[in-house]
């Protein structure tokens, strides 16, 4: 079995499915797979009891197929074809209990296809039949005409012009002959450049949806020309443009940046002629040269070793446009080779000319990062464990992965025996995907040229794109993604783009290896690994990013490539997948011989309901699960991007340089198809984000292990039925089961209906369980991949806030209590005297025993326990179990296999350790506020203030609730009586925790619904009215104890709110200087037509589109508030790196080795008070007001009245309270 996994995810685009043929059902697309990154999902028309038949029909996955095939014979012109004459596979006999659910479920489901759905069924059947006898008639009428010779249509060179005066001047130099007539005509061009846009570029759109539209357009017709150039397929680049310039009303999608694509291609080539062609659209269409257009025009002239008189005029012109000669050298991004060139044609007219040297690079100037910038002081930065020779191995290892793009991973599923069944199934596979290869390259060759006959008519298409890579890999990425094809189906939508991702990794890493990028990329990284093995030095002591900066070449970095945009990705995912429906056929039955047996499709389009929403979905035919169960292959494949590296990672040193050594990464994960936090990144001066990159780079730095000893023990759940309470998922043969038994005849309807609700119930949860099944299976097999290995590494990135996540999804730190306890640092630490200490201390706090205790009482409760401890780590399974009742049971189990070799060891202080030791803060975001608000209260209740046993928020709240409880009671009121004694920190605890993060009063109300559902001896007539009473007072006491914090909240929500209505999305700059912006918009559309279904997004993170105002001031708050903590994090990162620790975070909760807790808590504490030693709400109010309220008054009244309210709202800081900063370095329970 293969297993490739959709990469990570994100959030925030939903897409509406339309299905070609089929205007009047709208088949919307919910959240899916992508992992939140699609929009919010619409409410359904339909009434609950049409919902109902839906939804059962859509369960009804065999008829689903059945329905399917006739759809699709009938698109092949099979004449007469109805449900009880479609073929299908025969099932072997053995095949299990599923198939037999399957057609109980189809004569169930059949039953209820009668009604309005059937009826409209039928319609849509009557329909196409007639449709399809209009097109045989069409096809008749077609194939009678005599055949008539198709000459290829020509590529067009020369433009057609709009101005008479430049068309009469082109044309005139194009039947002379003077001595030099393009050098001549060039210069001319240049210097009757007008320096205005003609009308048509500046009428904007009429609406934001219009321009969004533009907007999309543009970004496919720019991927278009950018990968001509890619496949050497130029001259059709340029047949295009001319096309399109020449059509004045497609003219308008045209940009300068298109523009000067081609002329780079050309001047590449050498090709005068053409690339003044483009000169003269440039100038038609109205539009001045910048320093690309030059430089274009100067790299061809290089070439050609013109004469210095053009290249003088071209210069002079470039001086009259106030454009610099230095700046070709240090603003476009140029390879060396195309550099030198360049030179050479400048040289011809000033021989003395130099290049202009790199700027030397700027240092960060931020008070809080000046002592890491800091020259003199003492610096002990950690080298890594393994020598150089080790590391260079491993180097070349892992650029062997990424050079495959994929890794196979042999699977922990438990195998099967080898029966000849078995053997039988495998070596079938095995024939069918040699034949499905070979079928797959025909159809891509057949695709390819009818997309390059489109092309040629002068409509951008994806051919080039297709060009890429050959057919034959082309192929086998197809295949490997039909192997991972889950037996109900995968989402088109999510399929399509996954496709298209992959695609172009795989191209970007095929570009490197052409462009020579690799060979220089072994030299550099072979110095750099100097700085890190533990038997080489670097003198003078240097951070990873400044002494990889040191090393690359006086040409800089290579020029980074563009991401395709969103719909470019989708449609070619689209045309992917409807290659894989068309070509990829097997036999009736998977047994017989080759040719003996008509074949069937192995995949099928169709329409399925999920949440009440009609969604497209590709199914695999039941015979190909059921052959790939039968085979049960032993192996998974991984795209490389998803397993964790082999060598450390590259230095992060720009937004778009890092990570991994050749499959692209992004700096800032965002929502799919946003670009306004790249565009922030790359206009943000590179010292500002050196904290940033330092910080990530730290993070990825660190060398993990294989916890081996818990990886056997989860192992051997695994393979028997699991534990769903220790978080060890169990097989999909213990998922629930509808009721097999159909319902007799004369069934009541409501009974009816609670059956359809139950197998509903039923099958959510098997396919929930297949999820988690599926997740723990790649997460595990990869920890068995990894296992024998030294030390592997995890990259960081980051999101919109400035939160860091590991980027390798399946094996990281960041994830549940099992996946935590699988991992520990690869490069030990003796304990020392205190060690062991820490180490009972964390057991303690793993099992959520002693929160409220002292450190003092928690260490003394681990002595008492240490018979237990022990016996957890010598008898796991089979003794007295003491760990699994713990809040983390596998972190807990692993924690007490530490101490056991610790304590028996001869000395525990010269004991090694490779445990991470966690340090949580205490409800950190309300830390934050307290402290941005000097709230002494509020600081006292989050462990900000020194005391001698830990506070406890939530217990506070609670008996503040109790508080007003007790006296609504002896007013009489009837929820308050019913609430005595059930008021508890339980109850309370998620909704304090999440207010905040921006939970609302309706979502807390929900929480604490929930938790009130979960205590048997409430009475649940009063749930709905007790919620809402708690929830009031649960507010009402965080602003009790809260106030400053509830200031603070409310003066950023409402500066938000301003802020969208007046039509811009909130940003700002946290203190690191990462600039954030929020991706909420309102909803933006776009289409994709044709092929076997139309698929329409709804984006909702467009920045063309105005603002989302609730979102915006809702995410406010919260958001501002992850951008603190994670500076918090950064600042405590960097400064434990130069301190010589070993560091990483989840979030707020921070880890190091055992022996250096005490610095991480000295280090954390005296940077959580230099962070808020600095004027943040000052700071962010100046932002605020410049960024917007700075414009020139507007004639629109009440646009000004808007910008002075929000003037004066953003001026009037929340007050603040007299706590001081200092004390939260003495208090010990802030982090612990």
């Amino acid at each position: 079995m293969s297993a490739l996994r959709w990469g990570c995810g994100a959030a925030g685009l939903g897409r509406a499915l339309v299905p070609a043929g089929r205007r009047r059902l709208l088949a919307e697309e919910g959240a899916g797979a992508l992992g939140g990154i699609w929009g919010r999902r619409r409410s359904s028309s339909a009434s609950p009891c049409e919902r109902d038949r839906r939804k059962d029909w859509g369960h009804a996955e065999l008829l689903e197929v059945l329905e399917a095939r006739v759809r699709q014979l009938q698109g092949e012109s099979v004449s007469e074809v109805t449900v009880k004459r479609v073929d299908v596979a025969r099932i072997p006999e053995g095949s299990g209990s599923s198939f037999q659910l399957s057609r109980k479920a189809e004569a169930g489901a059949a039953l209820e296809l009668r009604g309005r759905w059937a009826e409209k069924l039928d319609k849509e059947k009557r329909i196409m039949q007639k449709r399809k006898q209009r097109l045989e008639v069409k096809l008749q009428a077609h194939s009678q005409k005599p055949p008539r010779e198709q000459q290829p249509r020509l590529l067009r060179v020369e433009p057609r012009l709009k101005n008479g005066q430049l068309a009469g001047c082109l044309q005139r130099w194009a039947r002379g002959s003077p001595t030099s007539p393009w050098e001549e005509q060039l210069a001319q061009v240049l210097q009757e450049a007008p320096q205005k846009l003609n009308c048509e570029e500046v009428q904007a759109p009429a609406d934001r949806g219009a321009e969004a539209q533009l907007s999309g357009q543009r970004q496919k017709l720019l991927a278009f020309f950018e990968c001509c150039l890619l496949t050497d397929h130029l001259p059709l680049a340029h047949h295009v443009l001319v096309t399109q310039h020449g059509n004045f009303r497609r003219r308008r999608l045209l940009t300068l940046a298109m523009y000067n694509t081609v002329m780079l291609g050309w001047a590449r080539k050498g090709s005068f002629k053409e690339l003044v062609y483009v000169f003269f659209m440039v100038k038609d269409a109205g539009l001045a040269p910048d320093l690309l257009s030059y430089a274009a025009a100067l790299q061809c002239m290089g070439r050609l070793d013109q004469d210095a008189s053009t290249i003088k005029r071209c210069l002079e012109q470039m001086a009259r446009d106030r454009l610099q000669v230095q700046k070709l050298f240090l603003a476009v991004p140029m390879s060396e080779e195309e550099q030198a060139v360049l030179l050479t044609a400048v040289r011809k007219v000033k021989p003395a000319f130099s290049p202009p040297p790199r700027p030397t690079p700027r240092v960060n100037t931020s008070p809080l990062l000046k002592d890491i910038y800091a020259q003199d002081g003492p610096v002990s930065y950690p080298k890594l464990h393994l020598p150089l020779k080790t590391l260079e191995d491993l180097f070349q290892q892992q650029l062997r992965v990424e050079l495959a793009t994929t890794v196979q991973v042999k699977s922990v599923e438990k195998a099967p025996a080898l029966t000849s069944e078995v053997l039988h199934a495998r070596e079938t596979l095995r024939s069918l995907r040699d034949q499905w290869e070979a079928a797959l390259c025909h159809e891509l060759q057949e695709i390819k040229a009818e997309l390059a006959r489109r092309a040629h008519e002068g409509r951008p298409t994806l051919y080039p794109h297709l060009c890429l890579l050959s057919e034959q890999e082309t192929a086998q990425m197809l295949l490997q993604v039909l192997q991972v094809l889950p037996p109900q189906g995968e989402s088109l939508i999510q399929l399509a783009y996954q496709l298209g991702t992959r695609a172009f990794n795989r191209h970007v890493v095929q570009r490197k290896q052409r462009e020579h990028q690799v060979q220089a990329l072994q030299r550099r990284y072979s110095e750099y690994l100097r700085l890190l093995a533990c038997d080489t030095q670097v003198d003078p002591p240097r951070l990873p990013r400044q002494y990889w900066e040191s090393l690359g070449g006086p040409g800089g970095e290579p020029p980074p490539e563009q991401p395709w945009p969103l719909p470019v990705l989708v449609q070619l995912g689209k045309q992917l997948a409807e290659v894989l429906v068309r070509a990829v056929r097997m036999p009736r039955s998977p047994g017989a011989p080759p040719g003996a047996e008509q074949l069937i499709p192995v995949l099928y389009h169709v329409y399925s309901f999920r949440s009440f929403r009609q969604i497209g979905i590709l199914k695999p035919h039941p015979a190909f699960s059921q052959l790939l169960a039968t085979a049960a292959e032993p192996t998974l494949t991984f795209e490389a991007a998803e397993v964790p590296m082999l060598c450390p990672p590259l230095p992060w040193t720009s937004p778009h340089s890092g990570a991994f050594l050749l499959s692209p990464a992004k700096l800032m994960r965002a929502v799919e198809g946003t670009i306004q936090h790249q565009e922030r990144l790359e206009h943000c001066p590179p010292a500002a984000l050196h904290g940033a990159l330092d910080a990530l780079t730290q993070l990825g730095n660190c060398a993990w292990r294989v916890n081996g000893r818990v990886l056997d023990l989860v192992l051997e759940l695994f393979h028997t039925r699991g534990c769903t309470r220790l978080g060890v998922p169990p097989p999909a043969s213990e998922a629930p089961r509808p009721p097999s038994r159909r319902p007799a005849p004369g069934t009541p309807p409501a009974h009816l209906a609670e059956l359809r609700r139950e197998a509903a119930r039923c099958l959510k949860a098997a396919r929930e369980l297949r999820s988690l099944r599926a997740d723990a299976l790649y997460r595990l097999s990869l920890a068995q991949h990894l296992r024998h290995h030294g030390a592997f590494w995890l990259p960081h990135n980051m999101d919109f806030r400035g939160r860091t996540y590991p980027c390798p999804p399946h094996l990281s730190h960041l994830g549940s209590d099992l996946a935590r306890a699988l991992l520990e640092f690869a490069q030990g630490r003796p304990l020392g005297p205190r060690g062991l200490d820490w180490l009972k201390l964390h057991v303690v706090n793993l099992t959520g025993l002693k929160k409220r205790e002292s450190l003092q009482a928690r260490l003394a409760f681990a002595d008492q326990v240490l018979d237990e401890v022990l016996d957890s780590a010598d008898r796991p399974m089979t003794g007295r179990k003491w760990w699994m009742a713990a809040d983390e049971p596998w972190q807990t189990l692993a924690c007490c296999m530490e101490i056991a070799r610790a304590v028996r060891s001869p000395d525990p202080a010269t004991f090694v350790s490779h445990f991470p030791v966690h340090q949580d803060g205490s409800c950190n975001g309300l830390q934050h506020y307290a402290a941005l608000g000097r709230d002494s209260a509020g600081a006292a209740s989050v462990n900000l203030t020194p005391s001698d046993l830990p506070q406890d928020v939530y217990s506070g709240v609670a008996a503040q609730v109790e508080v007003f409880r007790r006296q609504d009671a002896e007013q009489g009121v009837r929820v308050a009586q019913v609430l005595e004694g059930f008021v508890s920190r339980k109850v309370v605890k998620q909704t304090v925790m999440t207010v905040v993060y921006g939970v609302t009063r309706y979502g807390g109300r929900l929480q604490i619904e929930k938790r009130l559902h979960e205590l048997q001896d409430f009475p649940q007539e009063f749930v709905w009215e007790a919620s809402h009473y708690l929830v009031r007072q649960v507010f009402n006491s965080l602003q009790e104890m809260f106030s400053a914090t509830r200031a603070i909240q409310h003066w950023l929500t409402e500066s938000a709110r301003l802020i969208s209505h007046m039509g811009s999305a909130v940003e700002w700059v946290t203190p690191l200087g990462i600039p954030v912006i929020q991706p909420y918009h309102r909803t933006a559309k776009f289409q994709i037509s044709g092929g076997i279904q139309s698929m329409t997004f709804n984006n909702n993170s467009d920045s063309s589109q105005r603002p989302n105002t609730l979102k915006q001031k809702n995410g406010f708050p919260p958001n501002f508030i992850h951008s603190l903590d994670s500076s918090h994090m950064m600042l405590t990162a960097l400064h434990c790196y130069r301190k010589g620790l070993t560091f990483v975070s989840v979030h707020d909760c921070f880890w190091t080795h055992a022996a250096d807790v005490p610095v991480m808590n000295q280090v954390c504490r005296e940077q959580f008070v230099r962070l808020h030693s600095q004027p943040i709400l000052r700071d962010l109010s100046r932002f605020l007001v410049k960024r917007f309220c700075s414009a020139p008054r507007s004639q629109n009244f009440s646009k000004n009245i808007q910008m002075r309210k929000l003037f004066q709202t953003l001026l009037a800081l929340p007050e603040t309270g007299t706590f001081d900063l200092e004390q939260v370095k003495r208090s010990t329970y802030f982090f612990s």
